[in-house]
């Protein structure tokens, strides 16, 4: 009724809807209970950490967000509010270019992993893949290297093409990181990964190059992962008008987001960056 009173008298909408204009007046004058009030308190709160998500997080990173910051709410009242409200998480983007292409000539390294994306500590396992970038000004491509014990992006770079080049620039920011030694490098069986160049360099740093079967996702779930958190949060959401757009608003989201604030639920809702000090503080206080 309150909705529509600029266009209806509130006598008759009343009488349509079987209320007596006395008990309209007295709902519409009566003060909100204590649950409403906490309620648009804590819908405040959500709008917050959800704007400061970069309108990523759904319900599940919004609660430990604030579970974080000390307060304890249900995560139904959390989804509820947010449902309400019409805040959502970020979602999925389908199809794109095939990035990944294998030289049938040469032999591929031994898959290592076998699907045990697993490890104990720093510099065991890296994971690495390829994706691409549309823009207005043609495909832009992102080659990546994790690691696995802490899922924190630590090489990673960017061109024009598909050229061994391109995985070889981020292997050298990993191997300039971290000073690995006998680390496993896991990819596909790109041609990227398969290079003479590639074999050379990993054996020159201390990588043990891994490869897993050829058109299993599976078989390089992490990475695939990441690209799926990746495309989610930041692809699906932005239009880049040109390649030196989309270079920055990979480095923001990698460097500024990524690594260092946003939550990760196979690390317990931290960010990667803290997850590593939290462990290195564990580790020194033992």
């Amino acid at each position: 009724m309150s909705a529509n009173q600029a266009c209806f008298p509130i006598a008759p909408m009343a009488r349509v809807l079987g209320v007596s204009k006395a008990g309209y007046y007295a709902w519409l004058h009566r003060c909100p209970s204590a649950h409403t009030v906490a309620d648009a308190a804590l819908l405040k709160r959500v709008r917050t950490v959800h704007a400061s998500s970069r309108q990523t997080y759904g319900a599940p990173r919004v609660h430990a967000d604030l579970r974080a910051q000390g307060e304890r709410h249900g995560r139904k009242r959390i989804a509820r509010l947010m449902r309400d409200a019409g805040l959502v998480g970020a979602c999925h983007r389908r199809g794109g270019p095939t990035t990944t292409q294998r030289d049938k000539e040469v032999r591929p390294a031994p898959d290592l992993v076998d699907r045990n994306f697993t490890a104990s500590g720093p510099n065991q396992l890296w994971i690495a893949d390829i994706t691409y970038l549309p823009t207005a000004a043609g495909f832009l491509y992102l080659a990546v290297v994790l690691d696995v014990w802490s899922r924190k992006v630590i090489g990673w770079s960017m061109a024009n093409h598909l050229r061994a080049e391109l995985v070889l620039d981020a292997l050298e920011m990993a191997v300039g990181q971290r000073r690995p030694k006998d680390v496993v490098h896991h990819s596909d069986q790109g041609s990227q990964y398969t290079s003479l160049a590639f074999g050379k360099r990993c054996s020159e740093a201390g990588v043990r190059p891994s490869m897993g079967s050829v058109g299993d996702a599976y078989d390089n779930a992490m990475a695939e992962s990441f690209f799926s958190t990746l495309e989610a949060e930041l692809l699906s959401r932005r239009r880049f008008a040109s390649q030196a757009e989309a270079r920055m608003a990979c480095f923001s989201y990698i460097e500024g987001w990524y690594n260092p604030v946003r939550l990760h639920s196979g690390l317990g809702y931290q960010s990667p960056m803290t997850y590593e000090a939290n462990m290195q503080t564990a580790v020194t206080e033992t």
